[in-house]
């Protein structure tokens, strides 16, 4: 009867399913497709049947149909998944700015968990975890074949509590073990300085629900302490992205007029275009634009908004290569469904998907002599297990389902294991210690210099 009820319970679920993908597919779907759609789910169900009538322990049929959903969605792209509730309300803190944990952005690169960057003033970020670090570990569990949303709820926690990350660094044969203290991250996604005379740096680490509202403010108190600013840069380094409609509202505040961004998915409903909107308030002196193989997702939109209408020169590396769009779809159980649903587009109809942005001035960031030497690991968008192909992939028929292997330099071991790691915050916005920032400065002296001089041709 038990199992009676169980199978009952899966064809309500199977049906379930068939009713909800019907307004997503195309219209006019054949019956043989249908037919074919049957059979995979017969599959499905002999399959689950087999699995409960001869597996060594006993299992829930919930169980295992939540791991099939989850096992699905994980096929798909590296950016869709399926979270319980505890990893909704998790999300939704996140994009508030607050949460427990240590500080990083993850993915998964190549099967192995990968640090994508450390967010800025963290407790990772103060320990020393680096871009590309592999995360072996979590409290001495290892993360092969663990999901993403699994291993954030593993490193997060509350306040005061431990967390150790076992870490593989590229070029380095031995573990690195990382054993650090979790905190309340209250991700200030904008902060502000005055770099040079007149000239207003600004730094924008993540898009959260206040970001531009705080952007707008570090305007008011750059204009203020200077009168007239005569240049801007705008910090997008090892940003992971964020809220789609801060990227929006962030370029809008540099845009007088003109399509910021537009996504085209397979439903009407996906295909959106925004438009800046002019409410006198915008900057006008020139800007330049810092970006990098972290720069990503709502970074590369509003990289790509002010580089496609002239409003900021771009400077640094190329972006990461993140232009899809995820929908984050609330299920009635209290679960939700974060699903890839439509790729964006820049004013000039650029596809940003596993290609990036390419800065104007290529410079690319050196070390300081205290900081840590070697190459680092460069992992974009292109080199993930099964991401969405880009224009050029999909009209050269390119295979991208085992992804790319970045050409880095590989460390020899023996002497280079036996180093000291040396690792010094830098202080932010420190024009002598980052060449990038200070190219960006300077481009701005120089245009100051320009005008004064056409005006004295004139």
């Amino acid at each position: 009867m038990r199992r009676r009820n169980s199978l009952l319970f899966l064809f309500i679920i199977l049906w379930g399913i068939l009713i909800f993908i019907g307004p997503y597919s195309d219209s006019g779907v054949s019956a043989a497709i249908e037919r074919g759609i049957y059979k995979e789910l017969k599959t499905f169900t002999e399959v689950l049947d087999i699995v409960q009538k001869n597996y060594i322990e006993p299992v829930k049929v919930q169980d295992l149909i939540r791991g099939a959903i989850t096992g699905m969605i994980k096929s798909l792209d590296p950016h869709s998944s399926y979270m319980t509730a505890d990893m909704y309300k998790e999300l939704k803190l996140e994009t508030e700015g607050t949460f427990g944990g240590v500080g990083i952005e993850i993915t998964i690169h190549r099967g192995v968990l990968t640090v994508v960057s450390p967010i800025e003033d963290t407790p990772a970020y103060m320990a020393g975890i680096k871009a590309g670090d592999q995360i072996i570990m979590i409290n001495d569990e290892p993360t092969k074949d663990m999901s993403i949303v699994d291993a954030v709820k593993r490193i997060r926690g509350p306040k005061g509590t431990k967390v150790k990350l076992s870490i593989l660094r590229e070029g380095e044969t031995r573990l690195k073990e990382f054993v650090i203290t979790r905190a309340i991250i209250k991700v200030a996604s904008v902060k502000h300085k005055l770099v040079d005379e007149g000239i207003g740096y600004i730094r924008v680490s993540s898009f959260q629900e206040r970001t531009t509202e705080d952007l707008l403010k570090a305007l008011g108190e750059l204009n203020g302490k200077t009168h007239l600013l005569k240049g801007i840069v705008l910090d997008l380094r090892n940003n992971p992205g964020g809220l789609f409609e801060q990227a929006v509202s962030v370029s809008d505040a540099f845009l007088k007029s003109g399509v910021i961004v537009y996504t085209r998915g397979r439903t009407k409903g996906m295909e959106k275009r925004e438009v800046a909107r002019d409410d006198g308030s915008e900057p006008s002196c020139p800007m330049v634009v810092l970006v990098n193989e972290g720069t990503a997702s709502a970074a590369e939109i509003v990289a790509g908004a002010l580089q496609d209408h002239g409003r900021a020169l771009l400077l640094g590396t190329q972006t990461f290569g993140k232009g899809s769009v995820q929908t984050v779809i609330p299920l009635e159980n209290g679960d939700a469904l974060k699903l890839t649903t439509a790729r964006y587009f820049t004013p000039k109809g650029r596809s940003i998907q596993a290609e990036g942005i390419t800065p104007d001035i290529i410079v690319k960031y050196q070390r300081s002599p205290d900081e840590e030497d070697g190459d680092e690991y460069i992992v974009r968008e292109k080199d993930l297990r099964g991401h969405i192909p880009s224009t050029q992939e999909k009209e050269n028929g390119t295979v991208v389902d085992k992804g790319k292997a970045p050409k880095v330099p590989i460390r020899i071991p023996g002497e280079n294991d036996k180093r000291k790691d040396v690792f010094k915050k830098r202080e932010f916005g420190d024009v002598n210690r980052d060449n990038q920032l200070r190219a960006a400065v300077d481009i701005l002296k120089s245009w100051e210099i320009f005008k004064k001089q056409t005006k004295r041709e004139g």
